[in-house]
């Protein structure tokens, strides 16, 4: 399970995150507090670099944010960020420095590190995304298995239980995924690994891969 701790996946001084996830060993352990994390954090934030705009919502004076993105409670929008039209901001969202959340995206309960991009058609929920990942366009997240059962990470063929019933996938940092894939309940993908457009991602991938379908995944070179 070493490959899929927080300190096989993330660089953690590229986010204002980093205190708080070295508490935890895995990545989706996380997810519960983040809400809680982002309302202790946003009442410490300068007040010169950052304002409040409504209930636990703090942006970055730099950031762009469209007329049109809608920025639910608890969320912070770091500096340089941009945040584009329509986007939907339901919550629980922590949004990097230089991080581009684009037309239509929706995120929800998430940490994206700094110079993520998530720039068109993307839904993000109950995940973390390392550092300078990328998701293409329409890839999503689904974090929730269609049985409604409580969601195992599956590494190797080893399945190690979590008790959660919403976990999207964790990306490490320098993940590309192609256009149009889907990260299925649970999906950790290790540091520089590629994923191939219009894939449907389950498990573990490991670091320095490139994922070209179930079974097949290349080691980079």
């Amino acid at each position: 399970m070493k490959r899929v701790e927080i300190s096989a996946l993330y660089d953690l001084t590229h986010t204002v995150a980093g205190e708080y996830l070295a508490g935890y060993k895995y990545p989706w352990e996380a997810l519960k507090g983040i809400g809680d994390f982002i309302k202790a954090l946003g009442e410490t934030l300068d007040p010169t670099v950052f304002e409040k705009r409504g209930e636990n919502v703090w942006v970055a004076k730099s950031a762009k944010v469209a007329s049109t993105a809608f920025l639910g409670e608890n969320c912070i929008i770091d500096e340089n960020a941009e945040v584009r039209h329509c986007a939907f901001i339901r919550g629980n969202a922590l949004v990097g420095k230089g991080t581009v959340v684009g037309n239509s995206t929706e995120l929800k309960n998430v940490i994206l590190f700094d110079n993520v991009q998530v720039p068109h058609y993307n839904y993000v929920g109950d995940s973390i995304l390392g550092y300078r990942s990328h998701m293409g366009a329409g890839s999503i997240t689904s974090n929730v298995k269609s049985d409604k059962t409580l969601v195992a990470i599956n590494v190797e063929g080893e399945k190690y239980g979590t008790g959660i019933k919403k976990i999207g996938a964790m990306l490490g940092d320098f993940v590309e995924v192609g256009c149009g894939s889907v990260l299925n309940p649970g999906t950790v993908i290790g540091k520089n690994s590629n994923i191939y457009p219009l894939s449907s991602v389950r498990g573990f991938v490991p670091q320095n891969s490139i994922y070209k379908k179930r079974g097949e995944v290349a080691e980079k070179r």
